[in-house]
């Protein structure tokens, strides 16, 4: 069923994405550690791609929350990042990003990032548009979606003041 902007809800399953990509050697500084930057630009491909599926609409990025790296990745490594909407807004989206990176000769894998991305649907004019509705099914979508919300609340408000 539609709501008022007459949009279609979709689930947090419809915007989920896993991109990966072995690192190599060009992706790396001197002490052969991967660069944070070459790891941001994945995290803003995911959480882009996420909420293009969810909108319907080409987003662009607002804002990055706190990135932490809690351990280097290596040169040979395979990183996963996986990408879900989490709330929306009137044009914008939250979209939770995980990082993982993957031994490959192990097989063990370990969580290395985590942030949340503020992304804004676009419309052909360039300007922001509105988004579907996120259908919330089952009590952890809910619970993370509260979280998104009181995230989103924070947001605003130190903007504003």
């Amino acid at each position: 069923m539609s709501d008022a902007k007459g949009l279609d809800p979709r689930p947090p399953s419809w915007s989920r994405t896993e991109l990966a990509e072995l690192m190599l050697p060009h992706q790396a500084n001197v002490l052969g550690k991967v660069f944070g930057g070459t790891i941001l630009a994945m995290i803003d491909k995911g959480a882009a791609t996420a909420a293009i599926r969810h909108a319907g609409h080409v987003c662009v990025t607002a804002q990055v929350d706190q990135i932490t790296f809690q351990g280097p990745i290596e040169i040979g490594e395979v990183i996963r990042v996986v990408s879900l909407v989490t709330a929306v807004g009137r044009t914008s989206l939250e979209v939770e990003v995980e990082v993982f990176a993957l031994d490959a000769l192990s097989g063990k894998e370990r969580l290395t990032n985590t942030c949340f991305v503020t992304m804004v649907a676009v419309g052909e004019d360039g300007r922001p548009t509105p988004v579907p509705p996120l259908e919330l099914t089952n009590e952890e979508q809910r619970v993370r979606n509260a979280a998104a919300l009181a995230r989103m609340a924070e947001r605003r408000q130190r903007r504003s003041g």
